[in-house]
């Protein structure tokens, strides 16, 4: 499986469906985030963060630091160590065995989202966002927080110098 291509393909077709509008900062939280300067890849951003380490083993195992080394733009949905301790026992063992990569790099790229999208871009709105992986994300930012699928945004607009992080309390598994 070539991942470059149907990323590609899901950045193209993500940009053509509107979602995707001018990075501004119109947020409380954007402007904070967005004023600090990027430093790093999202590989690099992650792997200076103390709370994201499983991720970044994960990202390894999957064989896609060099993908999201890469141009982007990318959004993240980053699980926290926290949120990988959540997943039945057990679970995060298997998906580390080299048999289980392409079970564990269709997880990993459905937490990203090609293209920049920042939480001033969802404020006050019910969406999808299509991801890597193939399938849709259900994005609820019409309340008092934000919610994708089924986790909760702890934290947005982490720049990075190839996109955006946005922080979750929970592992997003992709329906078969």
């Amino acid at each position: 499986m070539m991942f470059k291509t149907p990323l590609a393909l899901a950045a193209a077709a993500f940009m053509a469906s509107g979602i995707l509008m001018p990075a501004h900062a119109g947020s409380a939280s954007g402007q904070a985030a967005m004023a600090q300067p990027a430093s790093g890849d999202i590989v690099d951003v992650a792997s200076g963060n103390g709370d994201f380490e499983t991720l970044v083993a994960a990202v390894k195992a999957a064989g896609l630091v060099e993908t999201l080394k890469g141009d982007g733009p990318f959004t993240v949905f980053a699980p926290t160590d926290e949120a990988f301790a959540k997943l039945p026992a057990g679970t995060l063992e298997n998906l580390l065995k080299p048999e289980n990569r392409d079970q564990l790099t269709r997880i990993l790229t459905f937490h990203v989202v090609p293209g920049r999208v920042t939480s001033d871009q969802l404020a006050g709105k019910q969406t999808q966002a299509g991801t890597a992986e193939g399938q849709s994300l259900n994005i609820d930012a019409s309340g008092a927080g934000v919610m994708v699928q089924q986790a909760m945004v702890t934290a947005a607009d982490i720049p990075a110098s190839n996109g955006v992080i946005h922080v979750i309390d929970t592992v997003l598994i992709p329906q078969d």
